[in-house]
């Protein structure tokens, strides 16, 4: 049997990705302001690491089939700095789906047991999407 532990290094890390995500939706919401985007892109990432450790986050983005999405991330992050937005949001956009596309069934599984969403993503047309890419990584 599996245990998952919740510890305060977990707990804080999945409240910095948390926030991160806000920060980012704020900034898009925002017209793309650079300073919100940032802010989320440095909350987000070290809420990741925080929540599954320094050396397993380096082992995820140093893997040979990330680079792509690695690359296409740190890009986009370094654009949103340095003062390009939107094109730096479309970066880091390709290189979130390169990256975590291979968690998008233990996603879809998860949002089946949240009690109002659950529903819609029970929904024949749904359901049979995420059947579609479960267990295979999307091709890129």
């Amino acid at each position: 049997m599996v245990s998952f532990e919740m510890n305060d290094r977990k707990k804080i890390g999945l409240g910095l990705t948390g926030f991160g995500i806000f920060f980012s939706f704020l900034g898009i919401i925002f017209f793309f302001d650079k300073g919100l985007l940032a802010m989320g892109n440095i909350l987000f990432f070290s809420g990741v690491t925080l929540t599954i450790g320094l050396k397993s986050t380096m082992q995820f983005f140093m893997k040979r089939q990330n680079f792509k999405g690695t690359i296409s991330f740190g890009l986009g992050f370094f654009f949103v700095i340095i003062g390009w937005p939107i094109f730096g949001m479309i970066l880091e956009a390709y290189g979130f789906v390169v990256l975590f596309s291979g968690f998008w069934p233990t996603l879809a599984v998860f949002l089946q047991k949240i009690p109002v969403l659950g529903w819609l993503f029970q929904q024949p047309y749904v359901r049979s999407f995420f059947d579609k890419y479960r267990g295979r990584r999307v091709p890129v």
